[in-house]
């Protein structure tokens, strides 16, 4: 008993040893040059079959600690769509806050398998070089040579920072599979850091705490007559917590429809410093709630007092709100002498630039110098009015209280009603109707005194999307008839942002192509510039693809061109939520006359699906008498975000709608 109770304790103690790889640089095996496809993802265009990072602090004499990131990563290509994995890039600051940062390349190589042997080729200057962003970031970016069909990739990346306060966000899965994932954190028990993670798959995590030392060199120079200098060195020890996340066989993220931001639901992990405490030294805390967080911001030299300067526009001011006396008249009138007259540079940011006065002068500036601009003028012209701090669809979702969480500004008009809420760069925006970019969930109002209030930057009204559609058919099969399209709010924010830069000729080719070559006359767009109103295009049509003709029978799909085919929803299940962006409404009324000799032989049934607790209802109707067939058809889904909860049954609903409107009228002759 003795005997086999040793034997298991060497296994134990040997298991580890057995069942550990080792993932190292230069180390690229024939088999995995010779993989073909991915063994758990075949459609996979590529892989990353190792990544291994270390976060780390460094002590000098000079600078004190700077935070030290490390990665290497070895990539697989599989197929041509997979080349753009040869391309890699790091940014780092150049100019923010005198921030130093330096970014190093080191062991990039490109292994293919020659004649049964494995050849390196080594990344030459030319693959090297360095990107200018804008006057804060640039990056470093390398083109690994002699891809192939086959190919495996190396690298690694060094990055060195003196901004302890937000450490680099630190990605375990990607949009091609991860085989092997690590990273290692050490930190000095001076930094307490507010770790994250992101995604829907827990890495395995190890904690551990160690001794660490720094040695500070000093020196003293006596004041005697025969003055001579003493050298010293002093050891520090000190307690160091690090903590390692493990994570394999993570699956590439699928990107699908009415997502807001893939990143937001990729397992992730993010840091950033909430407390400094320094021996004999009071503690010194950072962004401890959202509250503390935007009273920071606020006090920024390139946000508060650039939003507390008026001088520059006073006299404009006045001659804007002339002789109006309503609030809603006032908010308009000032929204629209900001679009009209500072352009938008398409910078993003809550920090002023070059300033709020220059910005008005020459007529274009960033998004902090236009909306902070629009918030004095309603203050000024006085309206409740105060910024709002968030973070584009596209700079994806906070989850923990931290200075980075915003990358965008704008303005918000308290009323006994409610907020207005305001974005001055895109010339098509509203009251209330912000760019596609800004709804993203929460915002952060922000006050003179410092108080702060959580923001719904999601609609809560409909846009519209309205279609008449009037057409006849002859015993051919040739449908002629008319359109009128009236959109209102974000569908029709959408639309003109579309056809801002397009000729109305390429526009309708486009049209005509798309939509079973139809022929397009007499076309005609209203309110294309009064953003107030509803656009409405109408125009007339004709084809002879738009139904079929067989066996002396003609089969018609009733929404025409309009028709939707295919369910958008592929996925069986789904982690993150449904994400439109608003609520709308699609409402289609069809009118058709039948050719004479001709009767209705088959008319789709009326019907009506409802989604649980009113998420969305699609209903058609339909009725014929005579010559004549009258549908009424409509799709609305009432809230803008759809919980993952609610999946099988919003793809449901959208196959019986989808399975509703491709039913077929059938007419034949009498």
């Amino acid at each position: 008993m003795k005997k086999n109770y040793l034997i298991l304790l060497l296994l134990l103690l040997l298991y580890p040893k057995i069942n550990a790889q080792e993932f190292k640089l230069g180390k690229v095996s024939i088999a995995e040059l010779e993989q073909k496809v991915h063994p758990k993802d075949s459609a996979a265009v590529a892989a990353i079959l190792f990544k291994k990072g270390e976060t780390r602090f460094e002590f000098s004499q000079n600078e004190g600690f700077t935070a030290i990131t490390e990665v290497a990563m070895r990539i697989k290509i599989y197929k041509k769509n997979g080349y753009d994995w040869a391309n890699h890039s790091v940014r780092f600051g150049i100019g923010n806050n005198n921030v130093k940062e330096k970014v190093i390349f080191s062991d990039v190589a490109t292994y293919n398998l020659v004649n049964g042997k494995i050849e390196k080729t080594k990344l030459n200057s030319e693959g090297e070089f360095i990107e200018n962003i804008n006057k804060y970031w640039s990056r470093k970016k390398i083109t690994l040579p002699n891809i192939k069909e086959g190919s495996v990739l190396e690298f690694k990346y060094r990055i060195q920072t003196d901004n302890i306060g937000k450490l680099r966000d630190f990605d375990f899965q990607t949009d091609i599979p991860v085989n092997y994932v690590e990273y290692k954190t050490f930190f000095p028990e001076y930094y307490v850091y507010n770790s994250k993670l992101k995604g829907f798959i827990q890495p395995q995590i190890v904690k551990e705490r160690a001794m660490s030392s720094i040695t500070i060199s000093s020196k003293e120079r006596d004041g005697g007559l025969a003055s001579h200098t003493t050298f010293s060195n002093d050891k520090i020890d000190f307690q160091e917590n690090r903590t390692t996340y493990i994570a394999k066989d993570l699956p590439a993220m699928k990107d699908e429809v009415f997502v807001n931001n893939i990143s937001n639901y990729t397992v992730s992990l993010e840091q950033e410093l909430s407390m400094i405490n320094y021996p004999n030294a009071p503690q010194k805390l950072f962004s401890t709630d959202w509250n503390a967080v935007a009273k920071t911001i606020y006090e920024y030299e390139d946000f508060g007092p650039e939003l507390n300067k008026t001088g520059y526009f006073e006299n404009d001011l006045k001659t804007v709100v002339a002789g109006l006396t309503t609030q809603d008249e006032i908010i308009s009138a000032i929204l629209n002498h900001i679009k009209s007259n500072v352009k938008w540079n398409e910078v993003y940011g809550y920090a002023c630039e070059n300033g709020v006065k220059k910005a008005y002068k020459d007529k274009t500036g960033n998004v902090a110098e236009i909306n902070l601009m629009l918030t004095a003028m309603l203050r000024t012209a006085g309206l409740t009015a105060n910024p709002v701090l968030i973070s584009t669809r596209s700079h994806g979702i906070s989850i923990f209280p931290n200075r980075t969480a915003f990358n965008y500004v704008i303005a918000a008009v308290e009323t006994p009603e409610g907020l207005i809420l305001l974005d001055g760069t895109s010339k098509y925006s509203t009251p209330n109707v912000l760019p596609f970019r800004d709804l993203n969930w929460i915002g952060r109002l922000i006050r003179k005194d410092g108080t702060s209030d959580e923001v719904d930057l999601m609609p809560k009204r409909a846009s519209n999307n309205n279609i008449n559609l009037f057409f006849s058919v002859d015993a051919t099969g040739k449908i002629s008839g008319k359109l009128r399209r009236q959109m209102t709010d974000h569908n029709a924010m959408s639309f003109r942002s579309e056809i801002e830069s397009v000729k109305e000729e390429e526009y309708l080719e486009k049209l005509e192509n798309e939509n079973g070559k139809i022929e397009i006359d007499n076309y005609s767009r209203t309110n294309e510039k009064d953003v107030k109103l509803p656009i409405i295009e109408s125009c007339s049509f004709s084809g002879t693809n738009l139904c079929d003709v067989i066996g002396g029978k003609i089969y018609i799909n009733p929404l025409l061109f309009f028709t939707k085919s295919q369910n958008p929803f592929k996925q069986e299940t789904r982690e993150y939520p449904v994400d439109y962006g608003f609520p709308f409404v699609d409402k289609y009324n069809v009118n058709i006359d039948i050719p004479e000799g001709y009767v209705v032989e088959s008319l789709p049934k009326s019907a009506q699906f409802n989604m649980e607790d009113n998420i969305g209802a699609f209903k058609f109707l339909a009725n014929s008498s005579g010559n004549k067939i009258q549908l009424i058809i409509s799709h609305q889904i009432n809230t803008p975000i759809i919980s993952p909860v609610y999946y099988s049954m919003v793809k449901d609903y959208y196959q019986g709608m989808i399975e509703k409107e491709t039913e077929k009228i059938i007419l034949k002759k009498i």
